[in-house]
């Protein structure tokens, strides 16, 4: 008998001990996962219990939560859509969030450990929860002009402050409007959420931040600024021959757009070369420079970097692999492997328009507790020196002459000091002939140098040129950023 007892208590405890492991596995080393699991209901209705903070453009809300009378208490609503929406991204009971919703979720949330203060008040006060707020960098008037002037084409928009680094706008086109996938019917967003995967021209993609395309000509400012830091002056002579024999290939050439002259059909100078985009002055420059020159300038321009982040992060920028002189012929033009982001592209001209010195790109300019108070004030940084300011000048000279008598003469703004460079990007796959089967994108990236508010910019459209043609960039790209810089000094001048 005392046998079969003693076998029932062994049993019992061995049943209470597992009991004990079990919820110690549970509520301590799984509490997280469960309580953070989406499908967990409670933790549905605790975040959507309170109002999640505002992201704002110039004083007002691109971004908010909105009372409901159901049982998630509010909804996200996003007043200005897809104007801004690659900006704040989307915040969605099915899909999570993106881009500024997630990369500042503590903040918005109101979970942020500097709220921590806060938030013990209001729940010992009895008060409601709130989320704190973001001000962006973002100027309104060049945003909308931006995203308007895209229109229904494909391409991006960024601009920069190149004093500071802020990011004046940002805009990506075909767009979405994140107000469709944060609705509380889990049906009609998954509906909206495949409608907008089946796009082929992928509105969901952020083609400002998180693209790369080749850039074609506008990396010969890259070009220019090695040459002028390894002694040239913009009235050298250079080699420009009417074709480029590509060296160690058998016949590779290089030619000029229709075939045309550089200076005497043997040199140019180096300020010409750039105002016409000769191509084969820059792909011999580059060779002649050689690829250690050329890298390194172009990774104080900000290019190779891995990890930028705005705090939206950005994909990389790069010249890609270079194993040959005949590579980098093509490299110094912006072709091969080269691959650039939009935001890299305002970069480039940002920092000549500042002198040679390259500041770091961001996006938001406060973060403030859900009472106002300050959280944190962005303070510009500078992220490289790219040219002292003497050779920073006379490349704002050289980009200037391409404005004024060159391939950029559709970005002129009367009254206006404006500088820049046009780029007609050849992409994608090549025909049995070897030519390319897609149009070119346009490109241009240019600076306005307004005493009070410059403006530095970067537009890019794809395949909006016609194909052999290499014109994309002045005919197509430069009008809308000439548009974009109207709209922003047009709004700043007189504060």
């Amino acid at each position: 008998m005392n046998k079969h007892i003693r076998r029932v208590a062994i049993a019992v405890g061995v049943l209470m001990v597992a009991l004990f492991l079990n919820l110690n596995f549970v509520q301590v080393v799984k509490g997280d996962d469960y309580r953070n699991n989406s499908a967990n209901r409670r933790v549905i209705l605790t975040e959507y219990a309170s109002p999640r903070g505002q992201i704002v453009v110039d004083g007002k809300a691109v971004a908010e939560s909105v009372a409901t009378s159901d049982e998630l208490k509010y909804v996200r609503k996003y007043p200005s859509g897809p104007v801004y929406a690659p900006l704040t991204g989307y915040y969605s009971l099915v899909y999570d969030k993106s881009e500024l919703e997630k990369a500042e979720d503590q903040v918005l949330s109101g979970s942020d450990p500097r709220m921590f203060g806060s938030r013990l008040a209001d729940i010992l006060t009895g008060r409601s929860l709130k989320g704190g707020s973001i001000n962006l960098t973002i100027n309104n008037a060049a945003q909308q002009a931006a995203f308007q002037g895209l229109g229904n084409r494909r391409g991006a928009v960024v601009a920069i402050d190149p004093t500071t680094g802020a990011i004046l706008a940002a805009a990506s086109s075909p767009s979405y409007d994140p107000s469709t996938l944060s609705s509380h019917n889990t049906v009609a967003i998954q509906q909206s959420w495949q409608t907008l995967l089946d796009d082929k021209n992928q509105p969901l993609l952020n083609r400002a931040l998180n693209q790369s395309y080749p850039p074609g000509s506008i990396f010969k400012v890259v070009v220019s600024a090695a040459a002028l830091k390894n002694g040239k002056k913009p009235s050298d002579r250079i080699a420009a021959p009417d074709v480029l024999k590509l060296p160690g290939t058998a016949s590779a050439t290089m030619h000029n757009f229709n075939n045309e002259r550089c200076g005497d059909g043997k040199t140019d100078t180096l300020d010409h070369a750039l105002t016409i985009s000769c191509n084969t002055a820059f792909g011999q420059l580059g060779i002649d420079l050689g690829q250690q020159q050329v890298e390194a300038e172009a990774e104080l321009f900000g290019m190779n970097n891995e990890s930028r982040t705005v705090p939206i992060p950005v994909a990389r920028s790069t010249m890609g692999e270079v194993d040959n002189d005949a590579n980098l012929a093509q490299a110094s033009i912006g072709q091969f492997n080269v691959q650039m982001t939009p935001l890299q592209a305002a970069m480039l001209s940002a920092a000549v328009a500042n002198n040679g010195t390259l500041m770091t790109p961001y996006l938001v300019q406060q973060e403030r507790a859900p009472d106002l108070s300050v959280l944190k004030t962005a303070v510009p940084e500078q992220l490289d020196s790219v040219l002292d300011s003497n050779q920073a000048g006379e490349l704002q000279s050289m980009m200037e002459n391409v404005v004024t008598k060159g391939t950029g003469t559709e970005a002129q703004i009367p009254g206006v000091k404006v500088g820049g460079k046009t780029g007609t990007a050849d992409n994608g796959p090549v025909n049995a002939n070897g030519e390319y089967v897609n149009a070119p994108h346009a490109w241009f990236t240019g600076f306005a140098l307004d005493p009070t508010h410059p403006i530095a910019i970067a537009v890019v459209l794809e395949n909006a040129g016609v194909t052999g043609s290499e014109s994309a960039g002045g005919t197509a790209a430069a009008p809308l950023a000439r548009m974009v810089m109207q709209a922003y000094l047009a709004d700043t001048r007189g504060r």
